[in-house]
Protein backbone atom coordinates (compact mmCIF):
# COMPACT_ATOMS: atom_id res chain seq x y z
CA UNK A 1 0.00 0.00 0.00
CA UNK A 2 2.55 2.46 0.97
CA UNK A 3 4.59 1.74 -2.38
CA UNK A 4 1.04 2.47 -4.90
CA UNK A 5 0.62 5.64 -2.27
CA UNK A 6 4.19 6.42 -3.04
CA UNK A 7 3.55 6.64 -7.05
CA UNK A 8 0.55 8.37 -6.49
CA UNK A 9 2.45 11.16 -4.94
CA UNK A 10 5.53 10.59 -7.06
CA UNK A 11 2.99 11.25 -10.36
CA UNK A 12 1.76 14.67 -8.71
CA UNK A 13 5.03 15.82 -7.70
CA UNK A 14 6.39 15.51 -11.25
CA UNK A 15 2.98 16.39 -13.01
CA UNK A 16 3.21 19.86 -10.77
CA UNK A 17 6.66 20.53 -11.37
CA UNK A 18 6.19 19.76 -15.57
CA UNK A 19 2.69 21.54 -15.93
CA UNK A 20 4.58 24.72 -14.09
CA UNK A 21 8.01 24.53 -16.46
CA UNK A 22 6.00 23.56 -19.40
CA UNK A 23 2.84 24.43 -19.22
CA UNK A 24 -0.36 21.16 -20.00
CA UNK A 25 -0.09 20.36 -23.65
CA UNK A 26 3.15 19.87 -24.89
CA UNK A 27 3.09 17.16 -22.06
CA UNK A 28 2.02 13.52 -22.34
CA UNK A 29 1.36 11.09 -19.78
CA UNK A 30 4.27 9.00 -20.86
CA UNK A 31 6.75 11.61 -20.16
CA UNK A 32 4.79 12.45 -16.43
CA UNK A 33 5.47 8.73 -15.74
CA UNK A 34 9.04 9.21 -16.76
CA UNK A 35 10.33 11.94 -14.77
CA UNK A 36 7.97 10.57 -11.78
CA UNK A 37 10.33 7.21 -12.18
CA UNK A 38 6.83 5.19 -12.31
CA UNK A 39 5.71 2.64 -14.92
CA UNK A 40 2.81 4.44 -17.18
CA UNK A 41 0.32 1.86 -16.11
CA UNK A 42 0.52 3.67 -12.90
CA UNK A 43 -0.34 6.80 -13.89
CA UNK A 44 -3.82 5.06 -14.66
CA UNK A 45 -4.38 3.31 -11.73
CA UNK A 46 -4.56 7.18 -10.21
CA UNK A 47 -5.84 9.58 -12.26
CA UNK A 48 -8.06 8.86 -15.28
CA UNK A 49 -6.76 11.26 -17.16
CA UNK A 50 -4.30 14.05 -17.95
CA UNK A 51 -6.92 16.08 -16.85
CA UNK A 52 -7.81 14.61 -13.68
CA UNK A 53 -3.72 15.02 -13.04
CA UNK A 54 -3.92 18.49 -13.67
CA UNK A 55 -7.09 19.11 -11.55
CA UNK A 56 -5.08 17.33 -8.77
CA UNK A 57 -1.89 19.56 -9.18
CA UNK A 58 -3.93 23.23 -9.05
CA UNK A 59 -6.26 21.57 -5.82
CA UNK A 60 -2.52 20.82 -4.66
CA UNK A 61 -1.17 24.10 -5.77
CA UNK A 62 -3.99 26.08 -4.10
CA UNK A 63 -4.18 24.51 -0.69
CA UNK A 64 -0.88 25.53 -0.43
CA UNK A 65 -1.09 29.08 -1.80
CA UNK A 66 -3.95 29.56 0.99
CA UNK A 67 -2.46 28.22 3.38
CA UNK A 68 -0.04 31.33 2.85
CA UNK A 69 -2.54 33.76 1.82
CA UNK A 70 -4.62 33.06 5.03
CA UNK A 71 -1.33 32.84 6.99
CA UNK A 72 -0.39 36.39 5.56
CA UNK A 73 -3.68 38.37 5.34
CA UNK A 74 -4.85 37.17 9.07
CA UNK A 75 -2.20 38.74 10.29
CA UNK A 76 -0.32 35.77 11.13
CA UNK A 77 2.61 36.69 9.82
CA UNK A 78 2.96 39.84 12.26
CA UNK A 79 1.14 42.79 10.48
CA UNK A 80 -1.90 43.70 12.28
CA UNK A 81 -2.68 46.58 9.37
CA UNK A 82 -4.47 45.57 6.53
CA UNK A 83 -2.52 47.42 4.51
CA UNK A 84 0.65 46.06 5.67
CA UNK A 85 -0.58 42.43 5.34
CA UNK A 86 -1.38 43.53 1.48
CA UNK A 87 2.54 44.62 1.11
CA UNK A 88 3.11 41.64 2.72
CA UNK A 89 1.43 39.50 0.26
CA UNK A 90 3.08 41.25 -2.52
CA UNK A 91 6.56 41.15 -1.28
CA UNK A 92 6.21 37.12 -0.29
CA UNK A 93 4.87 36.85 -4.14
CA UNK A 94 8.12 38.60 -5.44
CA UNK A 95 10.15 36.74 -3.38
CA UNK A 96 8.82 33.50 -3.93
CA UNK A 97 9.50 34.36 -7.87
CA UNK A 98 12.86 35.37 -7.51
CA UNK A 99 13.60 32.16 -5.47
CA UNK A 100 12.35 29.96 -8.20
CA UNK A 101 14.07 31.95 -10.60
CA UNK A 102 17.35 31.50 -9.10
CA UNK A 103 16.84 27.90 -8.36
CA UNK A 104 16.29 27.38 -12.04
CA UNK A 105 16.81 30.47 -14.08
CA UNK A 106 13.61 31.31 -15.15
CA UNK A 107 10.71 33.02 -13.87
CA UNK A 108 7.90 30.75 -13.76
CA UNK A 109 5.22 32.96 -13.07
CA UNK A 110 1.48 31.71 -11.58
CA UNK A 111 0.76 28.17 -12.15
CA UNK A 112 -3.07 29.48 -12.12
CA UNK A 113 -3.17 32.58 -14.37
CA UNK A 114 -0.59 29.70 -16.74
CA UNK A 115 -2.97 27.16 -17.10
CA UNK A 116 -6.03 29.89 -17.61
CA UNK A 117 -4.34 31.63 -20.42
CA UNK A 118 -4.05 27.80 -21.82
CA UNK A 119 -6.53 25.27 -20.94
CA UNK A 120 -9.47 27.90 -20.35
CA UNK A 121 -11.21 26.98 -23.84
CA UNK A 122 -10.04 23.39 -23.40
CA UNK A 123 -11.66 21.86 -20.51
CA UNK A 124 -14.49 23.08 -18.43
CA UNK A 125 -13.20 21.19 -15.53
CA UNK A 126 -10.39 23.02 -15.29
CA UNK A 127 -11.83 26.25 -16.45
CA UNK A 128 -14.46 25.88 -13.83
CA UNK A 129 -11.87 25.53 -10.71
CA UNK A 130 -9.45 28.02 -11.81
CA UNK A 131 -12.50 30.42 -11.60
CA UNK A 132 -13.40 28.89 -8.09
CA UNK A 133 -9.48 29.58 -7.05
CA UNK A 134 -9.34 33.38 -8.08
CA UNK A 135 -13.02 34.55 -6.68
CA UNK A 136 -12.10 32.51 -3.44
CA UNK A 137 -8.62 35.12 -3.69
CA UNK A 138 -10.83 37.98 -4.58
CA UNK A 139 -12.98 37.66 -1.78
CA UNK A 140 -9.54 37.55 0.79
CA UNK A 141 -8.29 40.53 -0.46
CA UNK A 142 -11.51 41.89 0.32
CA UNK A 143 -11.80 40.96 3.35
CA UNK A 144 -8.51 43.11 3.96
CA UNK A 145 -9.95 46.44 1.90
CA UNK A 146 -13.02 46.05 3.45
CA UNK A 147 -11.01 46.23 6.89
CA UNK A 148 -8.95 48.76 5.72
CA UNK A 149 -11.75 51.01 4.23
CA UNK A 150 -13.78 51.06 8.00
CA UNK A 151 -10.12 52.20 9.47
CA UNK A 152 -10.47 54.66 7.16
CA UNK A 153 -7.29 54.02 5.17
CA UNK A 154 -8.67 53.57 1.96
CA UNK A 155 -11.60 55.12 0.13
CA UNK A 156 -12.64 52.72 -2.23
CA UNK A 157 -16.57 52.36 -1.78
CA UNK A 158 -16.42 48.56 -3.12
CA UNK A 159 -14.11 46.64 -1.32
CA UNK A 160 -14.86 43.46 -4.00
CA UNK A 161 -14.50 45.31 -7.09
CA UNK A 162 -11.04 46.67 -5.68
CA UNK A 163 -9.87 43.42 -4.52
CA UNK A 164 -10.78 42.21 -8.41
CA UNK A 165 -8.66 45.11 -9.65
CA UNK A 166 -5.62 44.10 -7.00
CA UNK A 167 -5.83 40.35 -7.89
CA UNK A 168 -6.21 41.03 -11.51
CA UNK A 169 -3.43 43.40 -11.27
CA UNK A 170 -0.95 40.93 -9.19
CA UNK A 171 -1.69 38.25 -11.90
CA UNK A 172 -0.90 40.59 -14.84
CA UNK A 173 2.71 42.17 -12.98
CA UNK A 174 3.53 38.32 -12.57
CA UNK A 175 3.08 37.61 -16.33
CA UNK A 176 4.99 40.63 -17.51
CA UNK A 177 7.71 38.97 -14.70
CA UNK A 178 7.76 35.36 -16.79
CA UNK A 179 7.07 37.14 -20.18
CA UNK A 180 10.27 39.77 -19.29
CA UNK A 181 12.00 36.61 -17.17
CA UNK A 182 12.18 40.14 -14.49
CA UNK A 183 11.00 39.49 -11.39
CA UNK A 184 11.85 43.45 -11.16
CA UNK A 185 8.43 43.99 -12.58
CA UNK A 186 6.67 43.06 -9.59
CA UNK A 187 8.25 46.15 -7.57
CA UNK A 188 5.79 48.71 -8.77
CA UNK A 189 3.09 46.64 -7.46
CA UNK A 190 3.06 48.29 -3.66
CA UNK A 191 2.44 51.62 -5.26
CA UNK A 192 -0.13 50.41 -7.69
CA UNK A 193 -2.00 49.03 -5.09
CA UNK A 194 -1.53 52.18 -2.98
CA UNK A 195 -3.34 54.61 -5.68
CA UNK A 196 -5.97 52.11 -6.75
CA UNK A 197 -7.54 51.96 -3.63
CA UNK A 198 -7.28 55.54 -2.87
CA UNK A 199 -4.71 55.12 0.54
CA UNK A 200 -5.11 57.60 2.64
CA UNK A 201 -1.75 56.27 4.45
CA UNK A 202 1.38 55.23 3.01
Amino acid sequence: MGRTSDAGEKILAAGRSLFEARGYSALGVAEICKAAGVPKGSFYYFYASKEALALAVVDEHWADQRREWTRILSGDGGNPQPLDRLRQLFEETEAGQHAVQQGCGTVLGCLFGNLSLEMSNQTEAVRARLQEIFDAQVEMVAAVIGEARDRGHVTVNDPREAARSVVAQLEGQVLFAKLYNNTGRLSPLWANCLALLGARTA
